[in-house]
């Protein structure tokens, strides 16, 4: 074949964080308005503007979630049925919590009752509140190694519980991506919308975009000083068979840092996840809210990409045998199957692309009051 197994290797483990940070860019403004739907708006109108702005997008924005679920399961088997396996309940929830979306954007107004509204409205909170966190605890715990082994005929046994998922480290990640998200989702309605509600989205951000920065931060010195990282001493084929007991690994202090010491080119990924939270303060101030959301962007696709780049070449690390932990070289798809897949995604990647791009240029603009229909239920 045309490329090594090495090198597609890295080729997926790099495509499977573009879908993570295409998630995260795309979908991650809409959750960030459903989480902060009490705060940005104070009345009917001004939720219905809110929902408005996201309503023509919600759905083609989690094709990345979907993509990225796809792909997972046919580049890293291993990494789909173990992850999916030992975090089965906060998966669960996630899912109930994604599922409200669809459900309260199409029954919200439905009827015109107060109750019936603010019962859905609840339910949208929810759903961009739940994801947002648990999202962010689980890279927490991956970072943490989380308590699983393989036996002999590698069938995953996982010995971790649902609350134990829940440790301050998680936590705390769980807290820099909501506020991540927040940030994000508040430019984006800042960009979207007009008057009193932009002018809450504008300090919302403001607001969401110090707070993260703090985080962020503070997780950075947990990492460095409170936390053992992972290191392969021995076993570790690049182009070998994707058995994870072939090798052996250790736990040492400063292991999730190494990566930025052997290559200083990584250092962009968190220099960009302050530069654009940064750049998005600033940008709000200005009164610049287009540029604020690229810089928004930006900052989201540096953090992400700041987890992935200090775990690498680990996936899911094991805290309960670390031997047992799937990495990059170990845990992937054949050979053949990883280029037949490159060649799939080549040619529809760009599809979406465009087809995401059209669909924004279609609903450019502004979204206000007098847009909406105060009397029509649908």
């Amino acid at each position: 074949m045309p490329i090594d197994y090495e090198t597609l290797r890295v080729i997926w483990w790099a495509l499977m964080g573009i879908l993570l940070i295409g998630f995260a860019v795309m979908d991650g403004f809409d959750l960030g308005i459903a989480a902060l739907l009490p705060y940005l708006s104070r009345n009917d109108t001004e939720r219905r503007v809110l929902l408005e702005t996201i309503e023509p997008v919600w759905d083609g924005n989690q094709v990345w979630l979907i993509l990225g679920a796809g792909a997972s399961f046919a580049a890293w088997p291993q990494l789909y049925a173990t992850s999916f396996s030992g975090f089965y309940h906060a998966l669960i929830l996630v899912l109930w919590a994604l599922i409200l979306r669809p459900v309260g954007l199409g029954y919200r107004n439905k009827m015109a009752g107060t109750k019936w509204r603010q019962s859905w409205d609840r339910a949208l909170v929810v759903s961009g509140f739940v994801p947002s966190l648990v999202f962010g605890v689980a890279f927490g715990n991956l970072l943490l190694g989380t308590p699983f082994h393989f036996d002999d005929t590698l069938r995953p046994f996982y010995t971790g519980s649902l609350f134990e998922l829940l440790n301050p480290f998680a936590l705390l990640c769980g807290l820099v991506s909501l506020t991540m998200l927040m940030m994000h989702g508040s430019v984006y309605a800042a960009l979207k919308t007009t008057g009193e509600i932009a002018a809450r989205a504008t300090k919302a951000a403001t607001l969401a975009a110090l707070v993260l920065i703090v985080l962020f931060t503070l997780g950075g010195l947990w990492i460095t000083f409170g936390i053992d990282g992972y290191v392969i001493i021995s076993g570790a084929e690049h182009g070998g068979p994707s058995n994870p007991l072939y090798k052996t690994v250790i736990r040492e202090t400063g292991a999730w840092i190494a990566n930025y010491g052997t290559h200083p080119w990584t250092m962009l990924a968190p220099g960009l996840g302050y530069a654009g939270a940064l750049g998005t303060i600033a940008l709000l101030r200005a009164g610049a809210n287009g540029l604020a959301f690229i810089t928004s962007a930006l900052s989201v696709a540096g953090i992400v990409a700041t987890a992935g780049l200090s775990l690498f070449p680990f996936i899911m690390p094991s805290s309960s045998d670390p031997s047992s932990s799937l990495t990059v070289w170990d845990s992937s798809s054949s050979h053949l199957t990883l280029f037949i897949m490159l060649l799939c995604a080549a040619f529809f990647m760009p599809l979406i692309i465009a087809y995401t791009s059209w669909v924004f240029r279609v609903m450019r603009g502004k979204v206000t009051a007098e847009h909406l229909d105060h009397d029509q239920t649908y």
